[in-house]
């Protein structure tokens, strides 16, 4: 009876460290740059080089999944929802891909950037899709009717036909999606996307600037565009120009950070605007990759000082985000 007893308390002893140990991943007060981030298993997010998209009051955030133990023949696209923007819900792997193209033996599958189509209402998934030496240089598109269902492979093109390679995506106020892609001989462009965003409706601008990791945001009256420099896995200093339409005239660009910090050892692949009852952030999202280690690569998440034609990335630290006031310290 005793021993009954004492392994009843054992038993229970252990739900609640399981129990504790989850609630403790699910509830985190803060972002901590640099750091191992946990979702609600308590397992590091995986969602590298990714995008972010926000349905009503949930923000879904989808990304390369580069765990250890995957199978070597498929590409992987993971999907994580929250409503706070810290404390990260894992929806699964939405894309389970085998080589779609015949592409041959360590064929990419990078960046993927998700867009909702109210005239189709189905979610589009862009990403840049190559060969194992990058000379295929195009867009993929994956479709679903839900933000975290089966995205289930459509086509794959290059845009305006110009290479393209790294791409980014913004979303203006008013909803129009944009793409932003790298074209190694001309450099950096910006389109915009069709009303159901599988095609690209017109160029906007072309940035005779070599740069990948593109991302944008509107602030008070201004396009702000960032762009890394073409250092595969090696950070760099990332840099930004600013125009009052996305037509242009960009100015010309300028660093985010001090030179030497190579933008903390990160790279850009997202400004996300949250905006508030009290106020508007920016977020500067963007990657510390590993190569070597990909599973252990890690994310840099900071609020940047912006306005009057002015960004700038400070030193990371931790920080809170407050999405229903549009706040953060």
């Amino acid at each position: 009876m005793i021993k009954k007893i004492l392994l009843k308390r054992i038993t229970m002893a252990v739900m609640t460290l399981l129990i504790t140990g989850k609630a403790y991943a699910q509830h985190q007060k803060i972002i901590n740059p640099g750091a191992v981030w946990p979702d609600n298993r308590g397992e590091h997010i995986q969602a590298h080089g990714g995008g972010i998209i926000k349905i009503k009051n949930t923000y879904y955030w989808y990304g390369e999944e580069r765990r250890r133990g995957l199978d070597s023949n498929k590409r992987y696209v993971s999907c994580y929802a929250s409503k706070d923007l810290t404390n990260w819900t894992f929806k699964g792997d939405v894309v389970q891909m085998t080589d779609p193209e015949n592409l041959g033996q360590r064929w990419v599958l990078e960046r993927p950037k998700v867009f909702y189509s109210k005239k189709s209402r189905q979610y589009v998934m862009y990403f840049h899709l190559d060969n194992a030496t990058y000379k295929f240089a195009r867009v993929g598109i994956a479709v679903s009717d839900r933000p975290d269902g089966d995205f289930k492979y459509l086509k794959s093109f290059r845009p305006l036909e110009h290479e393209s390679r790294d791409i980014g995506q913004f979303i203006d106020d008013d909803g129009t999606p944009y793409l932003v892609f790298e074209d190694r001989p001309l450099g950096f462009h910006i389109v915009r996307l069709s009303e159901d965003c599988l095609s690209i409706d017109r160029e906007m601008c072309l940035i005779a600037e070599h740069m990948e990791g593109g991302a944008i945001v509107h602030y008070k009256g201004l396009y702000y565009a960032i762009g890394s420099a073409l250092t595969g896995w090696k950070p760099n200093p990332n840099r930004y120009a600013t125009a009052k339409t996305l037509k242009g005239p960009w100015s010309e660009f300028k660093d985010i950070a001090p030179k030497e910090k190579n933008t903390y050892d990160s790279q850009s692949t997202l400004l996300l605007k949250v905006s508030g009852k009290k106020d508007t952030t920016v977020l500067f999202l963007g990657d510390i990759w590993k190569p070597k280690e990909q599973w252990d690569s890690r994310y840099l998440w900071m609020p940047v000082q912006i306005g009057d034609g002015e960004l700038w990335l400070p030193e990371p630290a931790p920080f809170k985000i407050d999405v229903k006031n549009g706040t953060a310290n």
